[in-house]
């Protein structure tokens, strides 16, 4: 039915609420079989690309000159590497190095979200190895001294990696401590429940489906309501100085 011009996304210089009536599907190089979802990109000021990948049946996510971070969703995935294959199900995740050559192929309809970034070399650090893992297997932590509000980190908080990607978790009612400002940028899926988002000045009803887009020093904050937990794939850049190099 149409909806007569109404929606729940909104676009602002710093911030992006996306919701799923409002996706475009479209197919670029690299991709086949499959479309793609593309949320975040450096058109809009990002400083990495997130999009959410629809494969078809022996559809293929063809290599990636940039590092780059799948989250299964839905369905069944093999990552053929050099000499050897991975398999996603799920709440399966993988981390890529920029120069590691792969390729995502979906045994059934999948649906993964992806995100790149071109990888910020430091003098003295060495770049991280691959990751393969599923989110079940990975401790929570609880985030301060709420035992309500819960993180997983999919990518170790170590030097060598120059993103974050973590899974979080709210009980109903329980919400961020303070409302964040702060220099990293974030790319963020909501996975399960539902909840209300400050983002700037402006407040937002959000749900599992929903991408959120948050500048550096964007205000930020989130309340999970309703009688369901919340939970969300959240990206930011971490690690490196804030001058590209030093």
């Amino acid at each position: 039915m149409h909806n007569l011009g109404q929606t729940r996304s909104s676009y602002h210089r710093t911030h992006l609420l996306q919701t799923p009536d409002t996706f475009v599907r479209s197919a670029f190089p690299g991709i086949n079989n499959a479309v793609a979802i593309i949320h975040a990109a450096p058109q809009m000021g990002a400083a990495f690309t997130q999009y959410t990948v629809e494969f078809e049946t022996d559809g293929v996510l063809c290599h990636s000159s940039m590092q780059r971070f799948l989250y299964l969703l839905e369905g069944s995935l093999e990552i053929r590497l050099d000499g050897s294959t991975q398999s996603l199900q799920p709440g399966g995740y993988a981390y890529l190095p920029e120069g590691l050559r792969h390729e995502f192929v979906a045994s059934v309809r999948s649906r993964a979200a992806v995100i790149e970034k071109h990888y910020e070399a430091t003098h003295g650090i060495q770049t991280g190895a691959a990751i393969f893992g599923h989110v079940d297997d990975v401790v929570s932590n609880l985030l301060g001294d709420d035992d309500d509000l819960r993180v997983q980190l999919l990518i170790p908080d170590e030097p060598g990696y120059d993103c974050a990607v973590n899974v979080m978790h709210y009980q109903p009612g329980a919400s961020l401590a303070m409302v964040e400002i702060h220099i990293m940028e974030h790319g963020l899926l909501m996975l399960e429940g539902q909840g209300i988002y400050r983002l700037g000045d402006s407040w937002y009803p959000v749900q599992s489906g929903d991408f959120i887009w948050m500048a550096p020093y964007c205000p930020q904050w989130f309340g999970a309501l309703g009688k369901k937990p919340a939970k969300y794939l959240i990206y930011k850049n971490t690690n490196r100085h804030p001058i590209a190099g030093v």
